[in-house]
Parts: C-alpha cells; structure tokens; sequence
C-alpha cells in the first residue's frame, strides 16, 4: 500500500525552522551558543541496491537543544496560519512532557511560536505554557490567545545582524 501525504502538512513550520536553524549558524559561528536540530527518527524498512524504504517515527524530542551561556536550552519551534490563537493541539504531550522535565533540572526551556499571517514571532516560556496546558488538561481550553503573546511574550526579530534574534529574550 502506497501512503501519501499533504505537503503542507508535512511542511508546516519549515519556515520558521530555516529561519531558527540560520540563526543557530550565526550563534555557533559567533561562539555565541551551540544550538542544533534533532533530526527526525526514520525506521528503514529496505535498503535495496540503494534504494531504501522507511517511514517517519513518532519522535520523542522536541525540535532543538544545546547550550547557552553556560545552561543548557530546549525548545520547539511551532507555526500556525491561525491570527487570533495558537492552538494547543500543536504541542504533542511528549514534547510538553519533555520541557517541563528540563525545565525543572535548571533548563531554559520555551517555544518560538510563528503566527504565519501576521508574520510574527514571539517567545512563549515554559512557565506561561505550563499555566495554559494546566487549563488546557484540566478545563479543556484548546488555545492561547494572540492577545496572550502579544501582551505578555517577546516579539523576536531580526536583530544586531541574526536572522531571528531569540537568544536576546532568553533569561
């Protein structure tokens, strides 16, 4: 059986990555901070005289790690085409789970989340997505609102020559 998929489905985000992973080079090649992309797991299935089958695995992680100023950082970077909320279904549990778990070993640990049609970026850290994913477990609210971001996260933009200046909001 021959799966297939929406490209934009399995896009989303790959913007706001390119953008984040430009950056991670300009911080590394500045000794600012090393920062790198977890890869997604695949599972090969066949190598067949180089032509190899497989599927994409579940991951476990989150989309980056590394260290900055001397602590280590965890984040994911998350995209929504919606303008009034980020929806909370876009951070799987383990990705949640994962965060906190090294958020609470000393870790700065946050999403960057990309409101596509506004074109912004904002810095969501972990202590603000905690109370939201309380509320979101406990009563069922399905999102953060925009207005959220915009009164109470850092805008991030292109700053003092980095592409998406993030580490500037990061304490």
């Amino acid at each position: 059986m021959r799966r297939t998929y929406s490209r934009s489905h399995a896009n989303r985000g790959a913007v706001l990555e390119r953008l984040v992973d430009m950056t991670n080079k300009q911080y590394r090649n500045k000794g600012v901070a090393d920062i790198r992309k977890i890869p997604t797991p695949v599972k090969i299935m066949s190598n067949n005289k180089g032509q190899v089958t497989g599927y994409t695995q579940k991951g476990e992680l989150v989309d980056y790690f590394g260290v900055f100023d001397g602590r280590a950082i965890i984040f994911d970077a998350k995209e929504t085409k919606v303008a009034t909320n980020f929806p909370l279904k876009n951070i799987h549990e383990h990705q949640y789970k994962l965060l906190e778990s090294w958020h609470e070993k000393g870790a700065r640990a946050f999403l960057l989340v990309s409101f596509s049609k506004l074109d912004e970026v904002y810095l969501l850290p972990f202590k603000r997505l905690q109370e939201a994913w309380v509320g979101y477990v406990g009563d069922g609210r399905k999102s953060i609102p925009y207005e959220e971001f915009r009164l109470n996260c850092d805008l991030v933009k292109s700053d003092k020559g980095y592409v998406l200046h993030y580490l500037k909001y990061v304490g």
